[in-house]
C-alpha cells in the first residue's frame, strides 16, 4: 500500500521547505508540491507539522543478559517503543562472554531480534581476544554488514577489555574498515572506589556516583582516544556524560583525529542529586553507568553538541524493574546497571534542545537520525528524504505535549526517569518501511517487521585515514 504525506514542511540535517512525500514499496517514491495521493492509498494530512526522518538510536539494550538478570525490555516491546517515540531504527550490541565465539553470540542475538517491529544492526562487543577474535571480526565485517565494534573499559572481572586487547582490536578494526567504539570509564580505578566505598559503609544507591567519578571517565576517554590516534584509526566514544571527557574529545578533534562522541538524554537533564532520593527504589532505578553527574557537567554537553564536538544523541536503553534493581538493597555494586529512554529521547532533546533555542530544527535532525546513518555508513538509506531512501520518517508536531509517565509509556519497565516532565513538540505520526506505524496516539508495531540492516565496511573517514597513512608511512633510514 502507498502512502502520502501532504502539506508538510520536510526538514533534514541541512533543508527546510514545503513539500509532499509519497511513499510505496517501503521507499520515497516522490517528493514535490501537489503529488496526487494515490489510488487506494492512505493520506497524512500534515500541514503545520514538520516531516524529518526517522530516529535512529545507537546504543540500546535490548534483552540484555546482565549483572545476573535479563533486562525486561525484548526486541518488540523494545521497537514498539521506539517508533511511538519518532525513532524507525536501533543499534543494538552483541556481546559475548568472554571466551565465547563472536559468531555464536551474534547468532543468539539475531535471534533474540527476529521479532523486532522496527529496522535493527548491531555493534559486536570484544571482551576477549586470541586469534580467533580476530578472524570471525573479519567474518561478521564481510558476510554480516557489521562495521563497529564495542569496547568496554570498566566492568573489572566480567566484560573489560584491557589495554593490549583495545591495541589488537583497533588495529584490527583499521585493517577491516570498522569503527572502533568505547565505554570510557577506568576500570580498574571504579573497582578500587567500589571497594573502597563498600569497606566505609556505604552500600546505597548514593554510592554509585562516587565510585565512578568524572576522573575515571575522562582518563579512559584520553588513553582510548591516544591509542586509536596513535594507530591511526577513528574512534566513537559512547554514553559521553562528563565534561572531562569532551575537552578530551575536543582537543583530539582540534589536532586532526577522527574522533565520535555520542551523549544520551538523560545526561542532558538529570543530575547526580537522583541518588540523594529516600526512597532507595527510585534512587537505584537511576543507577546506569555512566552514571548521572553533578551539575555542570550538563551544560558542558549541550556545549559539545552545539560546537559538533558531540554529533550524535542515545538512549543506552537497557530496562530493569523494581524486583530486578533490589538485588543490589544491601550493595550497590550489584544493582543492575540501566534505564529507559528510547520512547522519550526525541521529545525530550526537542523540548530542551530546539525550544530552549540551544539547537536548531537541523540540529535536531542531524543529532536523532543522519549523523549517525553518516558515522555508521547507513545513509543516504537512513537518515536522509531523498527518493528511494528508506520511507521511515517522522510526522512532528511542535505544538503537541505529552506528560512523560510510567503509567502511560510503551517501554516495558516499571519506571520513568523522566517522570512528570511536560514535554512539548512529539511525533504526530510515524512511518516505517512506508507504514503508518504510530497515528495519534495509536501505536500499529508488527512483530517481525523490523530488518536486520547491514551495514558497509568503510565509512567515508576511511578515505582520510588511507591518505593520512600513505602520506606518513615511516621510512628506513638507507645507511653506508
Amino acid at each position: 500500500m502507498s502512502l502520502l504525506i501532504r502539506g508538510g514542511t520536510v526538514v533534514t540535517h541541512s533543508d527546510s521547505y514545503r513539500a509532499d512525500i509519497l511513499c510505496a514499496d517501503g521507499k520515497i517514491q516522490a517528493i514535490g508540491l501537489g503529488l496526487d495521493a494515490p489510488a487506494g492509498g492512505e493520506v497524512i494530512d500534515a500541514d503545520g507539522l514538520y516531516v524529518m526522518p526517522g530516529g535512529i538510536d545507537p546504543h540500546t539494550h535490548m534483552q540484555l543478559p546482565f549483572m545476573g538478570t535479563v533486562a525486561s525490555e525484548d526486541f518488540y516491546t523494545g521497537t514498539a517503543a521506539a517508533l511511538a517515540g519518532g525513532t524507525t531504527s536501533i543499534i543494538d550490541f552483541v556481546i559475548p562472554n568472554p571466551g565465547q565465539s563472536l559468531m555464536e553470540a551474534f547468532g543468539t542475538w539475531r535471534g533474540w531480534a527476529e521479532k523486532a517491529a522496527a529496522d535493527y544492526a548491531f555493534h559486536v562487543a570484544i571482551t576477549w581476544w586470541d586469534d580467533s577474535v580476530s578472524e570471525e571480526m573479519g567474518t561478521l565485517v564481510r558476510e554480516h554488514g557489521v562495521n563497529s565494534f564495542k569496547h568496554f573499559m570498566a566492568y573489572k572481572g566480567a566484560i573489560m577489555a584491557t589495554d593490549d586487547i583495545l591495541v589488537q582490536s583497533f588495529s584490527r578494526c583499521l585493517e577491516l574498515g570498522a569503527i572502533p567504539t568505547v565505554h570510557a570509564e577506568n576500570g580498574e580505578l571504579v573497582y578500587h572506589m567500589q571497594q573502597k566505598l563498600l569497606a566505609e559503609g556505604m552500600t546505597g544507591p548514593e554510592a554509585h556516583p562516587l565510585s565512578r567519578p568524572p576522573q575515571v571517565e575522562g582518563e579512559a576517554a584520553s588513553r582510548a582516544i591516544r591509542i586509536a590516534s596513535t594507530l591511526g584509526a577513528p574512534i566513537y566514544l559512547v554514553h559521553v556524560s562528563t565534561r572531562d571527557a569532551v575537552d578530551e574529545i575536543a582537543y583530539a578533534r582540534q589536532q586532526g583525529h577522527p574522533v565520535y562522541g555520542e551523549c544520551l538524554t538523560g545526561h542532558l537533564v538529570l543530575d547526580d542529586s537522583v541518588y540523594q532520593d529516600t526512597d532507595w527504589g527510585r534512587a537505584a532505578a537511576h543507577v546506569m553507568s555512566p552514571p548521572f553527574r553533578p551539575k555542570g557537567h550538563q551544560e558542558a554537553l549541550w556545549h559539545g553538541l552545539q560546537s559538533g564536538n558531540l554529533q550524535t544523541t542515545a538512549t543506552d536503553h537497557c530496562c530493569f524493574c523494581a524486583d530486578q534493581k533490589a538485588a543490589g538493597k544491601d550493595d550497590f555494586t550489584k544493582i543492575p546497571n540501566g534505564t529507559a529512554g528510547v520512547e522519550d529521547r526525541m521529545a525530550v532533546l526537542w523540548d530542551e534542545g530546539v525550544n530552549s533555542g540551544k539547537l536548531s530544527i537541523h540540529d535536531f535532525v542531524a543529532l536523532t537520525s543522519t549523523n549517525t546513518a553518516r558515522i555508521f555508513n547507513l545513509y543516504p538509506r537512513k537518515g536522509s528524504i531523498q527518493v528511494g531512501a528508506d520511507a521511515d520518517l517522522v510526522v512532528w508536531d511542535p505544538s503537541g505535549t505529552r506528560t512523560i509517565s510510567a503509567e502511560t509509556h510503551h517501554q516495558n519497565v516499571d519506571f520513568n526517569i523522566f517522570e512528570g516532565r511536560t514535554v512539548r513538540g512529539i511525533p504526530r505520526h510515524t512511518v516505517s518501511q512506508g507504514k503508518w506505524v504510530w497515528r495519534d496516539g495509536e501505536l500499529r508495531a508488527e512483530r517481525g517487521a523490523g530488518r536486520y540492516l547491514e551495514r558497509p565496511a568503510y565509512p567515508g573517514v576511511f578515505d582520510l585515514l588511507k591518505r593520512r597513512a600513505e602520506l606518513h608511512a615511516p621510512q628506513a633510514v638507507k645507511r653506508d
